[in-house]
C-alpha cells in the first residue's frame, strides 16, 4: 500500500507507459517481382498484345512490432498548493504524463497516487458534450467533478463572467469557436473548486489578454485557495510567471525536478545560449573597459525570460582610466538570426554623437520598453567608440534572453514584423461625410 504524507497530493513511483508500434515492411524480393509484372503489362498493352498475365504478383508485407516507451521510470512528489510546470520538447512525454495523472489512461508499470478532486483541461473540448449548450455543459462538468447542483449554481455566475460567453450560453458548444470553447472550459475547470487543476498547452488557443487572465486565475487558485496546479506549456515565460517548481522531461525520462527559474534557465540554454550576466575575464582596454553587463526586470536580477509586455533593463558597468575627448556607448539588439533589430546609444539625448568622458567607474541602464519586441530569442552587443574613427572597447553578444508570448498583442491578431509596438492612433470622422 502506498503511504503519503499529509502534505503530498500526487506521488508517482517509477511509472512507465509503453505503446506498441506496428510497421508494415514490404519484402524486397516480392516488391521487385510486382514491379517487373507491372512493367510487363504496360509493354503488352502498348504493343496491342491480347495475352494477359496469369498472375498479378502483389507485393507481400510483413508486420514488424516495436515497443515505444512514452514514459520510463518517472518518479516525483507534488505537495499541496504547489504550482508545477511540466516542460520538455515535443514527444518528451508531457501529455502522456498528464493523462495518467488524470486517470484517462493507466501506466504500464509503476503506480500513481492522487489525493483529492482533479479538474483537467488537456485539449479543446475535454469533458464537454458538443450537442449540449454552454449552460448545460457547466452543470455536466460540475457533476463529473462530484459537485451538487446547488454548489454549481453558487459558482455559475462567476464562471460565465470569467468566460465572457454569456451571449452564447444557450447555444450548443459545437458552434463555438476554439477560443470560446477554451474560455468556457477553463472557467469551468478553474472555478468548480478542484483540489488539483491540470492544464495542458490548450491555453495557447486563447488571445494574449485571455492567457494573462488565465495565468492570474491559476495563481489565485493556488496561492489564495491553496490548490495544486500542474501546467504544461512550451511558453517558458508563462511557466516562469506561474510556477515555483518545474519538472523537465526528455524522451520519457525525468531530466530534473526543482526550482522553476533555475531549471527554466538551464532548459533554455540546452537549446542555445541563455545567459543574463557577463563579467569581464579578458584584458581590459587601454582607456576604456566594459566590466559587467546584466539583464534584469524590476527587482529581479539575472533574468533571461521576459513577457512581451514587460520592461527589460540592461545594466552596463564600465571603467575609464583617463580623460577621453569624445566617446559614445552604443548598444545593438540582435535576433536569433543575427539580424540587427535596433541600435541605441547613451548620447541619444545629448545632441551630439559623442561626448567627453572623465576617469572613474560608471554604470548605465538601457530600458527596452514593454510591448516592443516580438516573441523570440535576442542578444546584445555593446561598444565604446568615437563613431567612424576610434574603437575603445567592444563586447559581442555577451548576454542573451528570450521574450515570451505572454502579453504579446500578436497572439490575438497575428501581427508580423521584427517589433510590435503599440503606437498611438488618432481617428475621427471626416467633415461633411
Amino acid at each position: 500500500m502506498v503511504t503519503m504524507s499529509d502534505n503530498i497530493v500526487i506521488k508517482a513511483e517509477g511509472i512507465g507507459k509503453k505503446y506498441i508500434l506496428s510497421h508494415q515492411i514490404e519484402k524486397r524480393e516480392e516488391l521487385l517481382s510486382a514491379l517487373i509484372v507491372k512493367k510487363g503489362k504496360e509493354l503488352l498493352r502498348r504493343g496491342g498484345d491480347l495475352i494477359k498475365p496469369s498472375f498479378a504478383g502483389r507485393a507481400g508485407k510483413k508486420s514488424e512490432l516495436e515497443e515505444f516507451w512514452a514514459l520510463d521510470e518517472v518518479s516525483f512528489e507534488i505537495a499541496h498548493g504547489d504550482r508545477v510546470g511540466i516542460i520538455g520538447r515535443n514527444g518528451a512525454g508531457k501529455s502522456t504524463l498528464l493523462k495518467i495523472l488524470s486517470r484517462i489512461t493507466e501506466p504500464t508499470k509503476g503506480r500513481v497516487t492522487v489525493k483529492g478532486r482533479v479538474a483537467t483541461l488537456l485539449e479543446v473540448g475535454t469533458g464537454f458534450h458538443s450537442e449540449l449548450t454552454g449552460r448545460e455543459n457547466i452543470y455536466l462538468n460540475g457533476a463529473i467533478l462530484g459537485m451538487g447542483r446547488n454548489e454549481i449554481r453558487r459558482k455559475f455566475d462567476e464562471i460565465v463572467l470569467f468566460s465572457e460567453v454569456e451571449k452564447f450560453l444557450d447555444t450548443p458548444v459545437k458552434r463555438y469557436s476554439s477560443g470560446m470553447y477554451v474560455r468556457l472550459a477553463f472557467a469551468v475547470a478553474a472555478h468548480l473548486e478542484p483540489d488539483i487543476l491540470i492544464i495542458d498547452e490548450v491555453l495557447a488557443v486563447g488571445d494574449a489578454q485571455f492567457q494573462k487572465k488565465c495565468l492570474g486565475k491559476m495563481e489565485e487558485v493556488s496561492r489564495r485557495e491553496g490548490r495544486t496546479v500542474l501546467f504544461v506549456s512550451h511558453n517558458i515565460g508563462a511557466v516562469a510567471r506561474l510556477c515555483h517548481s518545474a519538472l523537465w522531461l526528455d524522451s520519457g525520462k525525468v531530466v530534473k525536478y526543482g526550482d522553476a527559474r533555475e531549471l527554466l534557465d538551464e532548459y533554455g540554454s540546452s537549446g542555445g545560449t541563455s545567459s543574463s550576466l557577463w563579467i569581464r575575464s579578458s584584458e581590459p582596454g587601454e582607456f576604456f573597459s566594459f566590466k559587467r553587463i546584466e539583464l534584469k526586470t524590476g527587482n529581479q536580477h539575472g533574468a533571461t525570460l521576459f513577457d512581451a509586455d514587460e520592461r527589460i533593463e540592461i545594466k552596463i558597468s564600465y571603467a575609464i582610466s583617463r580623460h577621453i575627448n569624445a566617446c559614445q556607448i552604443s548598444l545593438r539588439l540582435l535576433n536569433s538570426e543575427g539580424e540587427i533589430i535596433l541600435t541605441t546609444a547613451d548620447t541619444d539625448s545629448a545632441g551630439s554623437p559623442a561626448i567627453p568622458r572623465e576617469p572613474g567607474e560608471f554604470s548605465a541602464i538601457c530600458v527596452i520598453p514593454p510591448n516592443l519586441l516580438t516573441p523570440g530569442s535576442y542578444s546584445i552587443s555593446v561598444a565604446a567608440h568615437f563613431p567612424y574613427n576610434l574603437l575603445y572597447d567592444q563586447v559581442e553578444q555577451p548576454v542573451t534572453f528570450h521574450v515570451t508570448q505572454v502579453g504579446w498583442p500578436g497572439s490575438g491578431d497575428g501581427r508580423l514584423g521584427f517589433i510590435s509596438p503599440l503606437l498611438e492612433w488618432k481617428m475621427g470622422k471626416n467633415p461633411g461625410s
